[in-house]
């Protein structure tokens, strides 16, 4: 095995793990109250324009119906709502409603206590955990690039490591 599939498989198993870690060892999901899949719906549609169906099936790499089954319940609950396309297209376009950024933000809060418990046991220092931000920022960026999918994200103050 040559070094970089050494190194590949090293990347994948971490990044398995990452995603493992992340979700279970938050913890439960205690006084989260919008599942998971409204939780990912409900963080894209608020970082940027409204969306359709088949927009958001691209960006998450899902059927159509998949999207359509997750979107009606959250239209049923009252955390989205369909509005007609602004450049006058035929396809309705999505975007979340008071109460749905309103959920959003609450199970956000517990999401980031959860983040914040993950940081505080790895015991870096800040600048660690800084630099390691700026290259996950950079890795999904380039994600992005590449899949020609772009993520909306506020500006970032500069960090330790950005100086």
């Amino acid at each position: 095995m040559s070094e970089h599939e050494r190194r590949l498989g090293e990347l994948e198993r971490e990044l398995t793990l990452l995603s493992r870690h992340f979700v279970a060892a938050r913890g439960p999901r205690i006084g989260q109250t919008l599942e998971r899949s409204a939780y990912v719906l409900l963080t894209r549609l608020e970082a940027g324009e409204p969306l359709t169906l088949k927009e958001l099936a691209l960006t998450f790499h899902v059927g159509v119906s998949t999207v359509n089954r997750q979107v009606g319940a959250m239209l049923r609950a009252g955390l989205v709502q369909r509005i007609p396309d602004p450049a006058g297209g035929t396809a309705r376009r999505f975007r979340p409603t008071a109460l749905g950024l309103e959920r959003l933000t609450a199970d956000r809060a517990v999401s980031r206590a959860g983040t914040a418990r993950l940081i505080e046991a790895s015991g870096w220092p800040e600048p660690q955990t800084e630099r390691f931000l700026t290259l996950l920022v950079e890795f999904n960026r380039s994600i992005e690039q590449l899949e020609g999918l772009t993520w909306s994200r506020p500006a970032r103050a500069a960090g330790p490591a950005d100086r």
